[in-house]
């Protein structure tokens, strides 16, 4: 465990798959304390990626991010496993209530060894910083074929200090009906959990399919770092 890790186990499971279920998003506040926010944002300028990405350049809006390289910090490891871990049994329903077949491992490394299967090898977590005029536009983060349904955003920064503006936009699409859009403004160390691309809604003949996109509306002033837990790695 890392020594900066929350304890997992510990955290309001059964009130963030409610929330999941009901909402289709989770507010975990304080995951991480302070000191945890600031080692991330410090790692932005060393050598632990892969790649970088200049979103106006892909189209995807403005700002950047780098995707960490292999083998994960282990902060970002810890958090990236005991998380699956416990989101697991929630998207097997989410799959079953959705009538698809796929079904997940209860552990993370037993995912993963699937992703390698389909070839997706490349690890998905990321590092984003956004600063004036920044902005991402609405999507949807898959990678390949085999996806996790869930994905989780940590925020590093204080908004209102070190930042404003940068909400945090999700959309969703319900059948016959027109967009549905939350904005939220997360405290320093706090978590949201949410669709990486579809989650059932229920109706009244049942479970549909509610199709997510998120986003992050124009940075106003300041620097914005959020740390994004993809759970497939990336074809």
């Amino acid at each position: 465990m890392h020594p900066l890790s929350p304890d997992v186990h510990t955290l309001p499971w059964d009130r963030v798959q409610e929330e999941l279920w009901s909402r289709g998003v989770a507010r975990i506040p304080g995951l991480l304390a302070p000191g945890a926010c600031r080692k991330l944002v410090a790692t932005y300028d060393t050598g632990v990626f892969r790649s970088r990405i200049d979103m106006a350049r892909h189209r995807f809006g403005k700002g950047e991010y780098k995707y960490f390289a292999a083998p994960l910090p282990s902060l970002v490891q810890v958090l990236r496993s005991e998380v699956y871990a416990r989101l697991a049994s929630l998207a097997n329903a989410w799959m079953e209530a959705l009538r698809q077949p796929v079904r997940y491992p209860p552990t993370h490394a037993a995912f993963l060894e699937a992703c390698v299967a389909a070839g997706q090898t490349r690890p998905t977590p990321l590092l984003l910083r956004y600063g004036p005029g920044d902005h991402n536009c609405l999507h949807q983060d898959l990678y390949g074929d085999l996806t996790f349904p869930l994905q989780m955003a940590v925020f590093l920064d204080d908004p209102g200090l070190d930042y404003e503006g940068g909400e945090f936009l999700l959309v969703e699409q319900h059948p016959r009906a027109q967009s549905r859009g939350l904005a939220f403004r997360p405290a320093q160390g706090e978590a949201l959990i949410f669709p990486s691309h579809v989650r059932p809604g229920r109706g009244e003949r049942g479970f549909h399919q509610v199709h997510v996109r998120h986003g992050v509306s124009e940075v106003r002033a300041g620097r914005r770092h959020v740390l994004g837990l993809i759970f497939q790695d990336a074809a």
